[in-house]
């Protein structure tokens, strides 16, 4: 019984570590702070992966990549911060706060696309992965990182 338990651990800590946010970002690294044009800062990307996002959090749904697809330094101002997708698949979008919180959404947006708005968002970093929700389907699609406008 022992055993068992102890392949159990081990098997839980191999899913909740599946997706790494201290891996370099697929897409790049953007920096920004409050008040920046243009706005939205579009990245365009390739949504989806092989991993469940659920090995991040239960609440999380869709597939994503091992890495974060872009890594966001953003200096917060008195703006909202507002990260949305734009694709003609339907995506999903999680993200890795700065206080170490996990961000989910899969429906926040117009149609297929997916938001998350943060009214008073933290300075620091966000590692954000946009999802798909078939196992290694790539559909083309933009992050769209803004302080106005919502997909």
């Amino acid at each position: 019984m022992f055993a068992l338990a102890a392949i159990s651990a081990i098997t839980l800590t191999g899913l909740v570590a599946a997706q790494d946010y201290r891996l370099d970002p697929a897409y790049g690294e953007v920096n920004l702070s409050s008040g920046f044009t243009p706005d939205p800062h579009i990245v365009n990307l390739q949504a989806g992966g092989p991993l469940p996002a659920r090995n991040i959090s239960r609440q999380c749904d869709g597939y994503i990549a091992d890495a974060p697809d872009v890594r966001l330094e953003y200096a917060a101002g008195s703006w909202p911060l507002i990260i949305s997708t734009n694709a003609q698949a339907d995506t999903t979008l999680v993200i890795n706060g700065p206080d170490g919180s996990r961000y989910c959404d899969d429906d926040g947006g117009e149609g297929f696309n997916a938001s998350l708005r943060f009214d008073e968002p933290m300075s620091g970093q966000y590692d954000i992965w946009v999802g798909t929700y078939r196992s290694g389907r790539l559909p083309s699609a933009q992050l769209q990182i803004s302080e106005m406008y919502s997909q």
